[in-house]
Order: structure tokens, then sequence, then C-alpha cells
């Protein structure tokens, strides 16, 4: 084994390894099985005379490298992930407060300062969960009911995403509590002071990251979780899924480092309204549920650019319909709230 490891560039982390022609899978899972299958079947089937098997199709992709057509649709799934999970409201919330609260001190060097460090800080504390998920699933991935717990858990911060993008306040939300952002607004303003020195302005920051990506865990782990499944289900090289993490951390922070870098160039400040918190939320529990409806029903949807495609179509056509009647809702409650309760007088 030690020399198909030199030979064909990968690393058996788990067991079984199956090795077809130059493929290698680290694993196995009904995915993974019909790849194997696929795998032997064309490499049993006869070739023309006067040409040459074809060949894995690769296409050189930035921050990434080269990529062969049969695992372009985990890239598509990644870059997709990535940006819904990115434009997570909470997220964006703390952000877009924080650099509001900053500006106060008029100086362009503490909005680069205190922001850059914010970014720096949250980027690694997520990136260590995403890498903590793929680990414990990696480990664990030969189980078949860890498919199952995964898409059910997702089903489940899906479900609660939408209920509380709808509006619904009778069931838990995974949003940040009323309860927490007292606390977080005094750390803020500390922050803004402008006697606060710079090591004390960076190590106020470095405290404040800490806590923020603790208290928005709920908020933001259902989508890597899926897509950490997604990797191990379909059996990855090391150095594939180093390549498409490096891709998913890039589409995830791109929204806010446009919204910092606004903030530094303009020295004004973008606030997150409701309104667009709760599309945000509908957008992220359309793609989960329909992302972990998909690990359930029919996983081979997600190995194909076109069953990839498909699955996230869906989602956008879910997340459209329910904004709208998101928006339909709004609208009725609207005249109740304005009525208010019905004095005694009037009622006799």
């Amino acid at each position: 084994l030690a020399d198909y490891e030199r030979e064909l560039g990968f690393t058996a982390q788990g067991v079984p390894v199956t090795i077809v022609g130059d493929r290698v899978w680290v694993g196995f899972s009904d995915a993974i099985g019909e790849q194997i299958e696929e795998a032997l079947t064309d490499s049993e089937a006869p070739v023309p005379s006067g040409s040459s098997p074809p060949g894995p199709t690769t296409v050189d992709v930035p921050l990434v490298g080269s990529v062969t057509l049969e695992s372009s649709s985990l890239l598509l799934s990644t870059l997709v992930i990535g940006f819904v999970d990115g434009v997570n409201p909470c997220s964006l919330w703390v952000l877009s407060v924080l650099l509001a609260i900053v500006l106060h001190s008029e100086s362009r060097r503490r909005v680069a300062a205190v922001g850059f460090t914010f970014l720096t800080v949250t980027a690694a504390m997520y990136a260590l969960y995403i890498v903590g998920f793929y680990s414990a699933l990696n480990y664990a991935g030969q189980l078949g009911p860890i498919r199952v717990l995964v898409a059910a858990v997702a089903l489940l911060f899906g479900a609660l995403q939408l209920l509380d993008g709808l509006g619904n306040r009778q069931t838990p939300s995974l949003s940040i509590s009323a309860g927490a952002k007292p606390n977080l607004y005094r750390r803020m303003r500390r922050l803004s002071s402008p006697q606060a020195s710079l090591p004390a302005l960076l190590a106020g920051t470095v405290v404040l990251a800490v806590g923020v990506s603790l208290l928005e865990t709920p908020c933001t782990a259902g989508l890597p979780l899926l897509w950490t499944a997604m990797l191990t289900e379909q059996g990855v090289s090391p150095a594939v899924a180093a390549g498409l993490f490096a891709a998913y951390m890039f589409v995830f922070l791109l929204d806010e480092l446009l919204l910092f870098g606004a903030a530094v160039l303009t020295m004004r400040a973008t606030r997150l309204q409701e309104k667009h918190g709760r599309a945000l939320k509908l957008l992220a529990g359309s793609v989960l549920v329909t992302l972990a409806t998909a690990m359930l029903l029919a996983p081979q949807l997600m190995t194909s650019v076109l069953g990839a495609a498909v699955i996230f179509a869906i989602a956008g056509c879910l997340a459209v319909g329910l904004w709208g009647l998101s928006r339909w809702l709004a609208r009725r409650r609207a005249p109740a709230a304005q009525a208010g309760p019905v004095p005694p007088s009037a009622s006799r």
C-alpha cells in the first residue's frame, strides 16, 4: 500500500482503500460504490483501434489547482454552499454593527485594525470548526448511519432557519439571542474609545471575535456539516479536500471582506436590516433542507454537475417562493399590529 501511496500521491487515512487504475477511494459509501462500479466498467470497455483510452479531463481552478470534471460537482457545491454560508445574517450583523461603532472614532487606522483582526480571528475559528467536522466524519465515514444522522441534523437546522425567516416566534431561533446582545454592544463600544492603545484595541477585538464565534455557532453549523459530509461521502483525497477547503473559505469570507473594505474606504458602515436577515435565513434554510433531502433520498445526484445544479436550482426556487410568502404574511400581520387591542368602551 505504501508503494501505491507514493506512486499515486495519496494518504490512506481510513479503510477500505480501493484502487482502480489511477483512481483511489478511501472509505466506502453508496456513492463511492457507484463510482467504483463505473470505473470498473470503463476499464473493461474495449478501446477502438488507433485510439488511446480517454483519460480524466482536468481544468486548472484558482486556489484549487487541477480538478477533474468528475469532481467538478464538488467544486460547484463548494462555491455555492460557501457563499450561502458566508452571507448568514449572524456574522454580517455583528460585523456591520462593530464597524458602525468603531467608525465613531473617526480613525481609518483603527477601523482597519479592528476589522482585519476581527475577520482573521473569526475565520480561524470557523476553519477549526470545519476541520473538526471533516476529521470526525472522515473517521466515522464507513458507518452507514452517519449519513442519515448528518442529514437529519441538517434538516432540523434548515427547518428552524425557515421558520425564523418566516417570522415564527414560537420555535427556537438559531440567531444570537437577545440576552447576549447587550454584552456584545458594551464590548464593541469599548473598541471605539480614542484613549485605548492599539495593543489594547487588538486584544479586545480578539476576545470579542472569539466570543462571537462561539455565540453564532448554531447559526452557521448546518452548512459546513453538510459540506464536510459530502466530501467524506465521495471519498476525496486529502489534497483535493484541502483545495476545496481553501475555495470554501474564500467565498465564505468574500462578502465580509467587501463590507469591511467599503467601510475602510468610505468611512461609512452598512447596517443589516431585519428584512435582509430574514431573506438570508430563508436562503440558508432552503439550501440546507434541499441538500439534506438529496443526501437522504438521492445521494448520487451530488456526484454530477447537472445533478448538483438541479438541487441548487430547486433550493433557489424554494427560497424565492418562501420570501414571497414571508412578505405576504408580513402584510397580513401589519393591520393587526396597527389596530392593537380593542378598548373596553369600543366593545360595548
